[in-house]
C-alpha cells in the first residue's frame, strides 16, 4: 500500500491525543491542550535547532548557523503569536476547567527547561520541580552538565581570533552565562571588521529578543487570567515568572549596543 500523509504524519494518533478531563466537557478546555501540545511540538523543533546550531559553532560553520537562527527567531515568532489564541480565553472560561489540572502546570514543561538549559540559562533548583527516574529528568540533569550553546559560542568566536578568558574556557557548566568584557571586546571587533558575522550576531539577538518577548506575553496572559493567585501545580504563578524576564541568553551581545 502506498504512504499517505496520514499515515506518514501519524495523523489518526495525533488527533487522539486531545483529551478533555470535564465531564460534561467545556467546550473551551480543548483549545487549552491543543495550544499547549502546540507549543511541546514547537519545543521539540527548537532543541533540534539549538543542537545544530552548538555543532555548527564548535565547527565554525557561519552560514550554516545563520540560517538556523534564521529558522529559530522565525519558530519563536510562532510561539508568541500562538498565546493571542489563548488569550481568547476569558478567566471566566479557564476557570470553567482549571481545576481539571489538578497538580499539571506548564512550569512542569521539561522541555522548555531543557530548552533553558541548553540556552545557557542554567538553575539546577529547576529540577526539583521534575520527576527523577524519568526520561525527562535525565535528560535534564544531562543538558545541566553539558556545554550550552553559548560555551559552544566561545569556541566559534576563537576560531575567529577572539582570546576566550581562561575562567570561561575552564567554567562550572553546571552555572548560568554571564557576561564578560573580554568577549564583548572580541564581538565588537568582529562586528566592526567582518559583514558576515554581524549578519550572524543579529539573528542572535533577534532570537534572544523572541525569547524574551515570549516570556512577557507569557507572564502578561497568566496575570489576566489569573492574576495574583497561585499557578496550577502549586507554581508560584506570575511573580516567579517575572524573575525571569528580560533575562538575555547572550548578554555580551546587549552589553555593546551602545558601542556599535
Amino acid at each position: 500500500m502506498d504512504l499517505t500523509y496520514a499515515d506518514y504524519l501519524h495523523v489518526e494518533e495525533l488527533l487522539a491525543l486531545q483529551k478533555p478531563r470535564s465531564d460534561p466537557a467545556e467546550h473551551d478546555e480543548l483549545l487549552f491542550i491543543v495550544v499547549h501540545q502546540a507549543y511541546e511540538l514547537w519545543f521539540k523543533l527548537l532543541l533540534h535547532e539549538l543542537d545544530k546550531v552548538k555543532a555548527d559553532f564548535v565547527a565554525g560553520r557561519t552560514y550554516p548557523a545563520i540560517g538556523t537562527f534564521k529558522r529559530a527567531r522565525t519558530i519563536m515568532k510562532v510561539a508568541v503569536e500562538q498565546v493571542d489564541i489563548v488569550e481568547t480565553l476569558t478567566p471566566m472560561s479557564f476557570n470553567s476547567f482549571r481545576d481539571r489540572l489538578d497538580k499539571a502546570s506548564g512550569f512542569q514543561s521539561s522541555q522548555f527547561r531543557e530548552m533553558e538549559f541548553l540556552l545557557g540559562y542554567k538553575r539546577a533548583e529547576m529540577l526539583e520541580h521534575q520527576k527523577p527516574g524519568t526520561a525527562s529528568y535525565d535528560q535534564l540533569v544531562k543538558r545541566l552538565n553539558e556545554p550550552s550553546v553559548v560555551d559552544a559560542f566561545y569556541t566559534y568566536l576563537g576560531h575567529h581570533g577572539v582570546a576566550i578568558p581562561e575562567h570561561l574556557a575552564a567554567r562550572d557548566r553546571t552555572q548560568p552565562t554571564l557576561p564578560d568584557e573580554a568577549v564583548e571586546e572580541g564581538i565588537l571587533r568582529l562586528y566592526k571588521s567582518q559583514p558576515d558575522l554581524e549578519i550572524l550576531f543579529e539573528l542572535m539577538t533577534d532570537f534572544d529578543e523572541g525569547l524574551q518577548e515570549w516570556r512577557y506575553r507569557h507572564i502578561k496572559l497568566v496575570e489576566r487570567t489569573i492574576g495574583s493567585k497561585r499557578g496550577t501545580g502549586g507554581s508560584l504563578g506570575v511573580e516567579f515568572l517575572k524573575r525571569s524576564l528580560f533575562h538575555p541568553v547572550f548578554p555580551d551581545l546587549w552589553a555593546i549596543r551602545h558601542r556599535l
